[in-house]
């Protein structure tokens, strides 16, 4: 009986031309146009995090580079038909070489490509050298390397790449042209599941998809890698519970529901929560982060609408958004976001995870609830614009003097040297029974019944609008 070998999806469905790559279009368009119109730079550097393609664009620009194209001389794109195109992707070819600088980053191991540099390619257009992880280079490998790759000979391209850019030296990164790649939005993710799914005919949710996608964390093959998992661990048919119970995920439904128990300052809905996804297993860490990243989405759901690109979410993701955006007010939104960096920066270092998230949720529930100064003057402010409160304002700021059967003692209109810079004597406060001025009734009512005047009041611990003293008659 004949064994086939399985040929894991990450590998099966690598990108192998400009158009199959996800996510990068900006990258893309740039090293099209550079061949395009023939200006093709020395070196070439490569930094973003794990499995978004760096090396695969590495590869294909190689083969764009060095490809016969075969049936299609005026086309971009590498053919992948001829054999310059067929030995780059196997490995094998002599006039592209790849390195590891993960385990190859000595002085020895870059002097090959310094003696290499020397010769002409043997079956191609250009001698091309990739180096991965080349932040591990040692600082000796790259003076080494530095000279090489300031003034190297036409026929000789180098492309970097490395998830840590930081760490390449600054003489390195001027003689390159540098391209920062960005995390793969969860939507592409979910079209590119979505297609792969097709090809192999397997019948997965969309929400399963959805939580694979949140998952990888903007990386496309720990997706593949993730949905390969899930195959044989549940056969072709994949629902949400199985995505959510192999990575400890919480389902899209239950993280909006918490999301409105937090709105709308329901403490007793967040600790049920939090209960429930302990006691399931979920990772509370990841929980925090998800959060953060769903509260992010209803800023810019605010700010911009939910069809701006910036938003990382599914149709049935935006339509919960626009909802839960109208109960809030962005100020308190900025807010529990802080509140939230401030969860995630803890859950680093603490032991009693479940405690601290807890208390930090309930926290930015109440901060989502509770009035703040500046809202009350603001409220106080339109009153004072939208109502007659004159007479109010000139009971309390500007009231009568006492009557003349008072005992308290008047200081004397003959003021001693001495005694210039005393300070006034406080103001006699009015009697329970001084007359005031009087206020409409009409007026009066609608104080009292005012809403937000009375919302304001209710936030705020221990306050309350008692009366608004009439005029005697």
């Amino acid at each position: 009986m004949e064994e086939t070998t399985h040929l894991a999806l990450p590998l099966k469905y690598r990108p192998m031309t400009f158009s199959d790559v996800v996510g990068q279009e900006n990258v893309v368009k740039t090293l099209r146009n550079a061949i395009e119109y023939n200006r093709i730079a020395n070196a070439y550097l490569f930094i973003g995090s794990r499995g978004i393609g760096k090396t695969t664009l590495s590869r294909i620009f190689a083969k764009a580079l060095n490809c016969r194209h075969e049936g299609d001389s005026g086309s971009i794109e590498p053919c992948g038909k001829c054999v310059n195109c067929h030995e780059i992707a196997a490995g094998r070819s002599l006039d592209v070489i790849e390195l590891d600088a993960a385990s190859h980053n000595k002085v020895e191991d870059v002097r090959p490509i310094i003696e290499a540099v020397q010769f002409q390619p043997v079956t191609s257009k250009y001698k091309i050298f990739i180096i991965d992880e080349c932040h591990m280079l040692s600082a000796a490998a790259w003076n080494a390397l530095l000279k090489t790759l300031e003034e190297p000979p036409p026929y000789v391209k180098f492309v970097f790449a490395t998830t840590e850019g930081d760490k390449v030296l600054a003489t390195i990164v001027s003689r390159c042209q540098r391209f920062d790649l960005r995390r793969i939005q969860t939507n592409d993710i979910v079209s590119r599941l979505k297609y792969i799914c097709g090809k192999e005919n397997i019948d997965a949710d969309e929400d399963a998809l959805l939580a694979i996608a949140r998952g990888a964390e903007g990386g496309m093959r720990d997706a593949l890698s993730s949905l390969d998992q899930l195959v044989s661990f549940k056969g072709t048919k994949i629902l949400e519970e199985d995505a959510l119970s192999v990575f400890g995920l919480v389902s899209r439904s239950a993280l909006e529901n918490l999301a409105s128990a937090i709105i709308n300052g329901e403490s007793a809905k967040i600790l049920d929560a939090i209960e429930l996804f302990d006691s399931s297993g979920k990772n509370l860490r990841r929980l925090a982060a998800e959060l953060l990243n769903h509260f992010r989405n209803l800023v810019v759901a605010q700010a911009l609408g939910t069809d701006a690109k910036a938003l990382e979410a599914t149709q049935e993701q935006m339509a919960v958004l626009a909802e839960q955006a109208k109960n809030i007010n962005s100020e308190r939104l900025f807010r529990i976001c802080d509140q939230l960096v401030e969860l995630e920066d803890k859950l680093r270092y603490v032991l009693s995870v479940r405690t601290v998230l807890e208390m930090s949720l309930i926290r930015a529930g109440r901060i989502a609830t509770t009035a703040t100064i500046e809202e009350i003057m603001k409220a106080v402010r339109a009153l004072k614009e939208s109502g007659d409160v004159n007479a109010l304002k000139e009971v309390y700021l500007n009231p009568r003097p006492a009557p003349e059967s008072t005992n308290i003692a008047r200081p004397s209109t003959t003021i001693a040297p001495q005694t210039q810079n005393l300070p006034p004597e406080p103001r006699e406060l009015p009697e329970a029974k001084q007359e005031v001025k009087h206020i409409n009734p009409t007026t009066r009512r609608q104080m009292l019944d005012d809403e937000l005047v009375n919302s304001i009041i209710s936030s705020t611990p221990g306050s309350q609008l008692v009366d608004i003293k009439e005029a005697s008659k």
